[in-house]
C-alpha cells in the first residue's frame, strides 16, 4: 500500500502556504506568526479572499481583513468577491449549483502562484471538486468540534452551529479538529484534535434550550474560548507538522510518522 506525505520536506525548500480568508483572519494571523518562529519549515506566500475588504458593515467595520493582513506582512493577495459573483447572476448565495463556476474563477487566480498547501483560515465558502480536485489532499481546515464523535455511522458535529449543538447535547467539553478538506463538508481525514475546553454552565440545558438570548451569549463565550485554546493552537501546529513531513495520506486514511491514526492526533 502506498502512502504519501502531504508535503515532502526532502525537496529542500520550505513549504509554501496559501491562506483562504473570509473574515477577521485571526486564524491566518496565528499561522503567519508560527511561520516566523525559529524552526518553522513553512512560509505564507499567498492570501486569497472571497470578500472584498472595501465593503463595510453598517457599523463601519470591515467585512474582511485579508487584504490588510496581506499588505502588512508583504504577502501576495488575490480576491474574487462571492457576493458580486451572485449579484451579477441575480441568484442567492445559497444556490450551490453555480458554485463550481465561482471556483473556476478562484482557480484562475491561484494558478499564478506556486503553493504546496492551502489552509482555510476562516473561509466561509463551500469548496467544490473544481478546487478540491486540483489540490487534492492539499487543503486543510479547522472545525470547532470533535469530529471523532459519531452519531451512528456519521459524524455528529458538522456544519456551522456545532458549538451550540454540543452544549445542548450535554457535552462536558468541546474541541477543535483540523482535517483535510473533502467534498463532504467536514468529512475529510482528521489530523489533530485539540485538548478539551470545558463546558461551564450556570443554568440548566433545558433553560438554555428555551432562552434564545441567554443561549446566544453562552455559546458565544464558549466559541471564543475554543478559538483561543483550540483553533489557534492546533491549526498552526498542524501546518508545521505537515511541513515537517509527519502527516501522510493513504488508502486507509491518515498516517502520523508512518503509523496509522484513523482518528487523528489527540492533544491533552
Amino acid at each position: 500500500m502506498v502512502i504519501a506525505p502531504i508535503f515532502d520536506p526532502s525537496v529542500g525548500d520550505k513549504m509554501r502556504v496559501g491562506l483562504f480568508i473570509s473574515g477577521s483572519g485571526t486564524n491566518g494571523l496565528r499561522i503567519i506568526e508560527k511561520s516566523k518562529e525559529e524552526g518553522s519549515n513553512f512560509v505564507v506566500n499567498l492570501i486569497f479572499s472571497d470578500v472584498r475588504d472595501t465593503r463595510t458593515r453598517k457599523s463601519g467595520s470591515k467585512m474582511s481583513r485579508a487584504k490588510e493582513i496581506a499588505e502588512k506582512f508583504g504577502i501576495a493577495y488575490e480576491c474574487v468577491d462571492i457576493r458580486d459573483f451572485y449579484k451579477e447572476r441575480g441568484l442567492k448565495r445559497t444556490d450551490l449549483s453555480i458554485r463550481p463556476d465561482f471556483d473556476k474563477l478562484v482557480l484562475q487566480k491561484l494558478r499564478g502562484h506556486v503553493i504546496d498547501l492551502f489552509v482555510n483560515a476562516g473561509y466561509m465558502s463551500i469548496m467544490t471538486p473544481v478546487l478540491l480536485g486540483e489540490y487534492e489532499g492539499k487543503i486543510v481546515n479547522v472545525h470547532p468540534a470533535d469530529l471523532s464523535i459519531m452519531d451512528g455511522d456519521t459524524r455528529k458535529y458538522v456544519g456551522i452551529h456545532v458549538v451550540e449543538e454540543a452544549i445542548l447535547s450535554g457535552e462536558t467539553s468541546i474541541n477543535s479538529t483540523t482535517h483535510v478538506v473533502r467534498e463532504e463538508v467536514d468529512g475529510g481525514e482528521m489530523l489533530v484534535i485539540s485538548a478539551p475546553v470545558p463546558v461551564k454552565l450556570d443554568v440548566s440545558i433545558a433553560k438554555l434550550a428555551e432562552d434564545k438570548k441567554l443561549r446566544k451569549v453562552i455559546v458565544s463565550e464558549h466559541q471564543t474560548k475554543l478559538k483561543e485554546a483550540g483553533d489557534w493552537i492546533v491549526l498552526p501546529m498542524t501546518v508545521q507538522m505537515i511541513s515537517e513531513g509527519r502527516f501522510s495520506l493513504g488508502e486507509n486514511g491518515v498516517y502520523l510518522d508512518g503509523k496509522p491514526v484513523p482518528f487523528g492526533c489527540r492533544l491533552g
